[in-house]
């Protein structure tokens, strides 16, 4: 039996669009999101979602110093990641079926919308019994064992 594989889903935004919309919008956009929503958490394979609060941004870089933190975000763009989350599926294609589902993906491009999915390999999880971070054996390839 195949394992699942988990992928982040990275929802963009343009920030300058979304400033420019008032709190009526915002809240009709809200509206407008709800049932691709109930569709998106409806598959069963979403693990987690998050949205991140518009407008806060730090970044760490290294520096001969020790850690350098500056008002972010990291890189320049006109689009930022507004949200992201996590998807279980069996593969790419999957992924992709399942995250096209989110509202990011299917309304307002005027606003800058867009899903990026990428694999990822989970290297710790919390235990749900402990509280403490456990690394998660064989995440990352031994050698002789094929590479995974």
């Amino acid at each position: 039996m195949r394992s699942m594989m988990r992928y982040l889903c990275l929802g963009y935004y343009d920030p300058k669009a979304f400033d420019e919309l008032s709190e009526s919008e915002r809240q009709e956009l809200g509206g407008e999101c709800a049932p691709y929503d109930q569709e998106f958490h409806a598959t069963g394979r979403v693990i987690s979602v998050a949205s991140l609060e518009h407008g806060a941004h730090v970044a760490l870089r290294p520096a001969d110093s020790g850690t350098s933190v500056t008002d972010g975000p990291y890189t320049e763009s006109k689009e930022l990641v507004g949200s992201f989350f996590i998807v279980e599926a069996d593969d790419l294609e999957e992924a992709v079926r399942i995250a096209s589902l989110h509202p990011a993906a299917r309304i307002r491009a005027d606003l800058g919308f867009a899903v990026e999915v990428r694999p990822i390999e989970i290297l710790g999880e919390r235990s749900p019994e402990t509280g403490e971070l456990e690394i998660v054996q064989g995440s990352v390839p031994q050698e002789g064992d094929g590479g995974g």
